[in-house]
């Protein structure tokens, strides 16, 4: 299918052959009919794309501090390979459309094939062909409205939403400034509420639009310009001003806000809609004691995890108006007539020429304020192939073992999944090597399998896992998703005959780890791999062996400064995902237990009182005795991780993968790394392709796997009961 994608780090925009979504459950497949560019935020990620280093820099602080805060924690290396990755990868565009429903998930069955319905989410209502949009971001288009129309119900439920948080009443004057895309729907909007509105924008046919809408006068935001909007304004309101001014305006200029200081009345509502400048005139909006305040997008449940992707509702009876109700409401304006937006198409393409109309709207050669992308018209057809055999049922598994392969062979790699993680520490190794072939790559976007083909090598791409589950050609499969997934992936590959390399964690729960050892004994194949790297990291491997052997046990302690997460990262979706430190814990648990030579017996933990901090006592069948301290309220700038050991007269320390130093009777060696931090990624690859081809033992045991992951949970199991748990 097409999809329209801009590589950040070049600002190349085109129109891209990508595969289509697979349907998930709580959502539905929409093949597009009309998709609306939004001229203001899209121009802007556009404009944006296209400044060199330092102007994405200023254009972006927030990322410039997330990028230094990891080069304290990370290194130099790892934090460049991370930012060049994420950089140079096309990016979708697109968040407002209108299509056909092709396939129902689960959970989802209120819709049904067939449908005619409007959708949204800058993550979901993307300019392609076909999307997957779920339940809380989609709604039935009522009878009589037309698909262009409905295109533009997101950006529609944006105007909905900023004129709600200003609280109109009937006959009460405002003033819209910016009379862009979502500016004249504000207009729109406020007329049909029996609102009185005036309009300020830079561009004379944008004022001359609103007024056709019905705003009462136009004009422009010139010193001219603003005197003869003050006094329409205090004309109509017998000198009192504005009652509401909604900022619809983007740019870097304060004018805006000085502006509506001016127009508004004593203890006036201002909205910001738009992404403006908004320094404040301090004597100016305290003098009126002006109400600031912002309208976030399409409405309540906009960045809510729960809301958008888990379908939880808000009760209509606590929040009247979610992002979903209005856009529903959108749409039952446009079908009663009270709003029109056929006025405010300036132009149709096909999806084809999306790449040209991006450059002209970006040069200004094209003007106007409204721009759909078309699509072709398909007939609808019965859903076959992969993806309708994982919808009604699942294949056979075949767990023929695949045979000991020779020297001159490759092992063929199938990825599922290829994030953050996988593109920047995993995939830039493998395709290097000589004894890998990069096969096929399953994503759950259909951009994110294109960028790992573009800068991998993939042979082929798919949205479907079982693609490569099933493939007989694949030897080895990585799993490289999100953690509740893990388990369930790891038992199909099994039964398919695969040898797995599973990113930690092995699994989420007891019961998940006894599922894999179920698949293990019925099959024959115990060729799991996780990626506990950092026993394969070159200064912790030759500290272990310079602090030599001990006739007793060893005390160690490892402290992990963690820091905080960004809010509303998937890692923090403790109900779906497992807590933090179980989907990070076994790094270190692996770590202390392969130093020790021994397996935990017994586990106990305690927690700060808001849960940031843990503290895991591990104790080992030799007697040694292991500490792990697992922050999160830290400052992010600080080293993440550092390791003591002492035992049999000697000590060992390693800071953070960069220095590592060992105390005997010999006296003090210290090596250091002058390459940056090498967490054991590339030895631990090389190590599992070498077994994967020849078909020998994993480089970690499974019992070594098992007991590691037992311990992870047990650290939460006893935090749970207070008391210490035997793994």
């Amino acid at each position: 299918m097409k999809q329209v994608g801009q590589n950040y780090r070049s600002g190349e925009l085109v129109v891209l052959d990508v595969p289509e979504p697979a349907c998930r459950p709580g959502g539905v497949l929409v093949r597009s009919l009309f998709s609306l560019i939004s001229t203001g935020t899209e121009l802007m990620k556009v404009t944006e794309a296209r400044l060199s280093l330092v102007g994405k820099a200023r254009a972006r602080p927030d990322q410039v501090r997330k990028v230094l805060d990891s080069m304290a924690q990370q290194g130099p290396v790892a934090t460049y390979k991370k930012a060049v990755t994420k950089l140079d990868s096309y990016t979708p565009l697109g968040y407002s459309l209108c299509g056909v429903v092709v396939e129902v998930g689960a959970g989802a069955e209120e819709f049904a094939v067939g449908d005619l319905v409007a959708a949204a989410g800058n993550e979901f209502a993307l300019h392609a062909e076909v999307n997957w949009v779920p339940v809380n971001l989609c709604v039935p288009v009522p009878e009589g409205v037309a698909p262009e129309h409905a295109a533009f119900a997101t950006v529609g439920a944006i105007a909905l939403q900023g004129v709600r948080q200003g609280e109109p009443q009937l006959g009460e004057m405002a003033c819209v400034i910016g009379l862009g895309l979502v500016g004249q729907l504000v207009v729109r909007l406020l007329v049909a509420a029996g609102v009185r509105v005036v309009g300020i924008d830079t561009v004379d046919e944008r004022c001359r639009m609103a007024e056709r809408a019905g705003a009462l006068s136009c004009a422009s935001p010139d010193p001219e310009g603003a005197a003869y909007a003050e006094q329409v304004i205090r004309t109509a309101t017998g000198g009192l001003g504005a009652d509401h001014v909604f900022l619809a305006a983007g740019g870097s200029t304060n004018g805006p806000v000085e502006l509506a200081a001016r127009l508004a009345r004593d203890r006036a509502r201002v909205v910001d809609i738009g992404k403006t400048r908004l320094d404040l005139p301090w004597n100016a909006y305290y003098e009126k004691e002006l109400d600031v305040r912002f309208s976030r997008s399409y409405g309540p449940g906009r960045y809510d995890d729960r809301y958008e992707l888990d379908g939880m509702d808000y009760p209509a009876g606590y929040v009247r108006w979610t992002e979903r109700r209005n856009l529903g409401c959108f749409l039952d304006l446009l079908a009663s007539g009270s709003v029109e937006v056929g006025s405010l198409v300036s132009a149709t393409r096909p999806i084809a020429d999306a790449a040209g109309v991006y450059e002209e709207l970006r040069t200004g050669s094209l003007r106007g304020v409204g721009f759909l992308l078309e699509y072709p018209r398909v007939e609808p057809s019965p859903r076959s192939g992969s993806r309708a055999a994982v919808t009604n049922g699942a294949r056979v598994p075949s767990v023929t073992r695949r045979p000991t392969r020779t020297r001159a062979d490759t092992v063929r790699l199938g990825f599922i999944g290829a994030g953050s993680y996988a593109s920047s520490m995993l995939l830039p190794h493998l395709a290097r090597h000589p004894g890998a072939t990069l096969g096929t790559v399953a994503t759950t976007r259909s951009l994110s399998a294109v960028n790992a083909r573009r800068t991998f090598g993939f042979e082929s791409v798919t949205t479907d896992a079982e693609d490569v589950l099933a493939d007989p050609d694949i030897d080895a499969v990585f799993v490289v998703t999100r953690h509740h997934s893990h388990a369930a992936f790891v038992c199909k590959a099994l039964e398919h005959g695969k040898a797995v390399f599973v990113e930690k964690p092995l699994a989420l729960t007891r019961a998940e780890v006894d599922g894999i050892l179920e698949v293990v004994a019925r099959t024959g194949n115990d060729r799991v791999m996780v990626g506990f790297n950092r026993r394969f990291a070159p200064l912790l491997g030759g500290l272990r062996q310079r602090f030599g052997p001990t006739s007793g046990p060893v005390s160690l302690r490892y402290l992990v400064n963690a820091g905080r997460m960004a809010a509303g990262s998937w890692y923090l979706d403790e109900h779906l995902e497992g807590s933090r430190w179980l989907g990070e814990g076994g790094h270190f648990v692996d770590t202390v237990s392969w130093w020790v030579g021994h397996h935990p017996v017994e586990v106990s933990a305690l927690s700060t009182p808001d849960g940031s901090d843990l503290h895991a006592s591990l104790r080992f069948e030799d007697g040694s005795v292991a500490t792990i301290t697992y922050s999160t309220s830290g400052d992010a700038r600080v080293p993440k991780e550092h390791l003591d050991v002492s035992g049999g007269g000697r000590n060992a320390s390693l800071d953070n993968f960069t220095r590592a130093t060992v105390w005997t009777r010999a006296g003090r060696e210290s090596k250091r790394s002058f390459t940056g931090q090498d967490k054991g990624q590339r030895a631990e690859l090389d190590a599992f392709l070498e077994a994967a081809r020849l078909g020998a033992a994993m480089p970690i045991a499974l019992d070594s796997l098992v007991a590691t992951t037992r311990a992870t949970l047990a650290v939460g199991e006893s935090l749970t009961s207070g008391r210490a748990v035997a793994p």
